[in-house]
């Protein structure tokens, strides 16, 4: 069976690149009839946010991205927190110092520093001098008796040649191992292990198949594949996804901008439109470099970055082999794009619209605290004139303030949109529309659409006089939703009710 991981560190909120990981890691499982595991690495006590387990699963479950095992999904992998596996790291630990493929240093911090810009300053690629591989058994004996503080190396030494690791998204990695550190630490003085040690260990003794990461953790590739042969291991499938970058072209970082989930959550988007967007950037089209797809699999054709997508679309179409290497920036206008088109899906039933009602009730309520107009079902009648015109549920309040206050008519779009009517006509419009309204009631848009022609052929203006001035009595903007739909929300009580206000208002400029 095809079994993934998502791993993240407890060391703050979950951010777009850590969700777009968990994303690809569902996608690939389901696609494949597998699962996945949300796993905790969490061996960096100092970075440690008690918060963020809680976080991290709050924005997964909002994704409506379920982990199959894990923290609240007890299965046959636990612990699933590396805290809690610290006995499995020490017991392949001495595994590897028994072999001679491990070995304890006993180097000060300072005299590690100290090593390494002596190695520089001779032009040495080297990071260590492998002093402590040296000592005898008998010497490394006495020390740890002594209690001496150490740490356990990897030693480069007694690897074979190693061939050229192979990505499924980059392809082959050549001269890989140049980049590595000499000796990587694997087990630190406070007896935590660092997370090559620990994803190696994990992902076998979980049977993870497939291991689909971001790209920072490419370099460590070959590192990991080296443990993975001192150990005797089979190593899974390795996939690293490309970085994501902000619109200017830096990398995207907790420590720069807008870039956790919880903000996107706060900020209305939805888990739709936020899935697509992050799906979508780096799916590409093919390429070379060493990768192919899947033997007696045709590649699938990609979709374009702005196709609108549910999740079980995704997950059919999904290919690694399509994934790009290169780094893709977020645009925050395909995002808009997508999650409108997202919404108008979600709003092609009554059910649809109310459920978004719902989720915008407190949001309008907020915007106008003391609004007579802000219950669910008036706010589900408002959103259904709005539809094509809202990219963010958010957009509601300032789409359509008219919809839940009274107009200032001094504000300046409303103020500029009379500068082109005469005051009589103004006049005459609003009260032929009043006069009208006292003895009819239309109850439809088509009744309402049908009073308006009426009205507007009496008064024996042009229609676009007669549209201007009643769409700024009505609504004080220019755009928005259509004059028969305006009146069908407010009712014909309460656009009379305006009206009135207008003329009031209109009289009362007049006079100054």
């Amino acid at each position: 069976m095809v079994l993934l991981r998502f791993a993240p560190s407890p060391t703050g909120a979950l951010h777009l690149g850590g969700l777009r990981t968990a994303l690809y890691n569902h996608l690939f499982a389901k696609k494949h009839g597998g699962k996945w595991i949300l796993r905790i690495e969490d061996t960096d006590a100092a970075r440690y946010v008690p918060t963020a387990v809680d976080g991290i699963r709050n924005a997964l479950a909002w994704a409506g991205l379920p982990h199959d095992f894990g923290p609240g999904m007890d299965g046959p992998h636990g612990p699933y927190f590396q805290s809690e596996r610290l006995d499995l790291y020490h017991s392949y630990t001495r595994r590897l110092l028994e072999s001679g493929h491990a070995y304890r240093c006993f180097c000060s911090p300072d005299k590690l520093a100290a090593t390494r810009e002596k190695l520089a300053r001779t032009g040495s690629n080297a990071t260590y001098d492998k002093s402590c591989l040296h000592l005898t058994e008998e010497e490394v004996a006495r020390r740890v008796r002594a209690g001496e503080k150490s740490i356990v190396r990897l030693n480069d030494d007694s690897l074979p040649d190693r061939a050229s690791p192979t990505d499924i998204v980059f392809g082959i990695l050549r001269d890989a191992h140049a980049s590595l550190p000499t000796d990587p630490i694997l087990l630190k003085s406070d007896l935590f292990p660092t997370y090559h040690l620990a994803s190696v260990v994990d992902d076998h003794e979980m049977d993870i198949t497939h291991v689909l990461r971001g790209e920072e953790w490419l370099p460590s590739l070959p590192l990991h594949l080296d443990l993975y042969s001192c150990l005797g291991f089979k190593p899974p499938q390795f996939a690293h996804l490309p970085i994501l970058l902000n619109p200017n072209g830096t990398k995207m970082s907790k420590r720069n901008g807008d870039v956790s989930v919880l903000d996107f959550m706060r900020r209305g988007w939805e888990p739709e439109g936020i899935l697509n967007w992050l799906a979508l950037a780096g799916w590409g089209v093919h390429h070379e470099n060493g990768r192919a797809s899947p033997p007696g699999t045709p590649p699938t054709q990609p979709p374009d970055s702005t196709t609108v997508m549910t999740l079980p679309e995704l997950i059919e179409q999904f290919d690694l082999s399509s994934l790009t290497h290169r780094r893709n920036v977020l645009d925050p206008a395909k995002l808009a794009y997508l999650n409108k088109h997202h919404l108008m899906r979600s709003w092609q039933s009554e059910q649809g619209i109310a459920f978004q009602a719902k989720r915008v009730h407190d949001v309008v309520k907020a915007a106008f605290p003391h609004s007579l107009y802000t219950n669910v079902e008036y706010i589900t009648r408002v959103i259904s004139v709005l539809q094509g015109r809202i990219t963010n549920l958010h957009d509601v309040p300032t789409l359509a303030p008219f919809f839940f206050v009274e107009l200032d008519y001094e504000l300046p779009e409303a103020h500029s949109m009379k500068r082109g009517l005469s005051a009589d006509d103004y006049d005459h419009v609003l009260r032929r529309v009043i006069l009208q309204l006292e003895s009819s009631s239309p109850s439809t848009q088509s009744d309402i659409a049908v009073f308006l022609h009426d009205a507007c052929e009496k008064t024996g203006l042009k229609s676009k006089v007669f549209m201007t001035a009643l769409r700024h009595a009505l609504s004080g903007m220019k755009a928005g939703p259509s004059l028969p739909e305006i009146i069908d929300v407010l009712g014909t009580e309460r656009t009379a009710e305006r009206l009135k206000l207008a003329l009031s208002a209109h009289k009362t400029s007049d006079s100054k």
